[in-house]
């Protein structure tokens, strides 16, 4: 049955596995094949001479990844993985190698030169040092960052965190501080559980209740005579609309038995005459304005002649 991979396809090589091994000779500490790769582990310091070879005489021309494994229970902690692509010949193979904090790497830039900044990446994530590489600077971390945070024993919320200060007007740095009370960590798997009670997993070794709770007598309950009676008793007795309406009243006659109303003498008022609008009068013109006359001038009284 073939097994269906979301990877792309790549030749498999007959007798690759022992012609790279004998390519790189007493550097070599194990070769095996594994998820459909061929996976060389060389030693630390030849390193560079091993992918030199493999570039030059193998025809492995790029260096597609550098990656960094963390095992903390190994004297080594970390491994260098090198994945390498060849054009020509169709081919993936990876090549590793072993550091701890202390012991550097070679560098390939002398190699591949797009390899510095994949040094950098595996250094600012594990804290490997790599030998000879002249940039050696964090690419994707701040300015400051404290510790590397790909490595298993690094804290899930870091060491310090950053702020903006209002008071000094730039960025602060300052340590964690946890609010909630759960701050311990371990390393297990999820899926196998801790080893201590987690907070509300205490009631879960109580055993269930086998015998339900039953009364032994009426008066548990609250049943009896004295209840039945009490139940009997009409909650609305004593209400004003009780003593209104009374018990007895009568009740009103239907509408069907009355006799018939007499026939309401007049026009009647549902005609279509009566519906219709009425006609408004037509506006008379109103009569033009009459000009008043000039006002006519008194003359003016004439002054005695002074004596």
């Amino acid at each position: 049955m073939a097994t269906l991979h979301s990877a792309p396809r790549f030749t498999q090589i007959d007798g690759l596995k022992e012609e790279i091994s004998a390519a790189i000779g007493d550097a070599l500490v194990e070769a095996h094949e594994e998820h459909g790769e061929l996976l060389f582990h060389v030693r630390r310091d030849s390193v560079e001479r091993v992918l030199r070879t493999l570039r030059d005489e193998h025809e492995y021309q790029q260096l597609m990844e550098i990656a960094g494994v963390d095992y903390p229970d190994r004297a080594e902690r970390f491994e260098v993985v090198y994945m390498l692509l060849s054009v020509t010949r169709n081919s993936r193979i990876m090549v590793k190698c072993c550091a701890s904090e202390d012991t550097p790497v070679p560098t390939v830039t002398t190699v591949w030169p797009n390899a510095g900044w994949l040094e950098r990446e595996v250094f600012d994530m594990f804290g490997v040092l790599f030998d000879g590489n002249t940039d050696l600077r964090r690419i994707l971390t701040d300015y400051g960052f404290e510790g590397h945070p790909f490595r298993k024993d690094f804290p899930l919320t870091g060491y310090v965190e950053l702020r903006y200060s209002e008071d000094e007007k730039r960025v602060v740095y300052e340590p964690v501080k946890l609010a909630q009370d759960l701050r311990q960590f371990d390393f297990m798997s999820p899926w196998e559980g801790a080893d201590y009670v987690l907070p509300g997993d205490e009631k879960a070794a109580t055993p269930p209740v086998n015998e339900p709770k039953t009364t032994e007598n009426p008066k548990q309950t609250g049943a009896g005579a004295k209840t039945d009676a009490k139940a009997a008793d009409k909650v609305s007795a004593g209400s004003p609309a009780e003593e209104d309406g009374g018990k007895d009243a009568p009740s009103p006659e239907p509408t069907e038995d009355r006799p018939a109303r007499a026939k309401r003498a007049g026009k009647a008022s549902g005609t279509a005459k009566a519906t219709e609008p009425k006609k408004k009068a037509p506006a008379k013109k109103a009569a033009p304005a009459k000009k008043k006359a000039p006002a006519k001038r008194k003359p003016a009284a004439k002054k005695k002649d002074a004596e």
